[in-house]
């Protein structure tokens, strides 16, 4: 039976949603969305196993709160709030970045490693950025966040190579409601602390199985960074889902869902 509850951690209360039994999963969302993102994996990954996701701070229905703050630290006491000791995760864009840092910190709590569309702290992109960058700056420094929330799902929902029309619209709509959550958090409040030494300059240290998805139309940036994670993490494997972008999860989800389990399974 899933329970929605509330944890008290680092001074915030963070919602989180558990179900399932069996080993714990963890699901950690990407940075234009919050825990409903995983809503078709969620109670799929249930029937397997203890699954818990989460609402990242200032995202969803977990507040952000002045004060400095690492999402890694927060998973981690997360985590023990909820007597989690040990752990698969599962994390898109900056919520695979979070499982990064959170692994590189506490390797002894991780036993894989499924790192979707992938953002790593540390990693520098020398190609040119998205085409809606200089749209999307102005269309920020004037607040119109509206027009930002719409640029944020052409980058990343949709991708380079797709227009708007050509992507499911419940997709895209789902996204922008999770994303306008996120956008109302005023811009300063908080300040992240990031990982000391950066992930992309320790991933000699990472020896969790670990899976890297991507979606073949994905931001060049996204991609070079999964062909980065795949050739600097021991024994790492990577795997193209074709036709989907940023959020492989809500467009191709029984390719996504069979990946992710078909990988899991082969670790017992």
């Amino acid at each position: 039976m899933m329970t929605g509850n509330f944890a008290e951690v680092n001074g915030i209360k963070f919602y989180y949603e558990m179900v399932g039994e069996g080993h714990p999963l963890v699901l950690v969302h990407a940075g234009i969305t919050d825990s409903r993102m995983w809503e078709s994996q969620f109670q799929v990954f249930a029937q397997q196993y203890e699954v818990l996701r989460y609402d990242r701070r200032g995202f969803g229905k977990t507040p952000m709160l002045a004060g400095t703050y690492s999402h890694h630290q927060d998973l981690y006491e997360l985590l023990k709030s909820v007597n989690i000791e040990r752990t698969y995760l599962v994390g898109c864009s900056q919520g695979a970045r979070t499982a990064l840092d959170f692994t590189l910190e506490h390797p002894e709590m991780t036993d894989a490693l499924v790192l979707v569309s992938p953002s790593v702290s540390g990693f520098v992109f020398n190609g040119e950025p998205p085409r809606q960058a200089q749209q999307l700056e102005v269309a920020d420094e004037v607040g119109d966040f509206a027009l930002v929330n719409e640029l944020e799902l052409q980058i990343w929902v949709d991708g380079p190579l797709r227009t708007p029309d050509q992507v499911d619209e419940n997709v895209r709509e789902k996204v922008r409601e999770m994303n306008r959550i996120a956008l109302k958090t005023p811009e300063g409040l908080g300040n992240e602390q990031p990982l000391e030494p950066a992930a992309a300059t320790r991933l000699g240290e990472i020896h969790t199985p670990t899976l890297i998805i991507t979606g073949d139309i994905d931001t060049p940036k996204t991609l070079a960074a999964a062909d980065f994670l795949v050739n600097h993490i021991a024994g790492a494997k990577k795997v193209s889902i074709p036709d989907t972008a940023h959020l492989p999860n809500m467009e191709k989800i029984e390719e996504f869902n069979h990946l992710v389990l078909s990988f899991l399974g082969s670790l017992i």
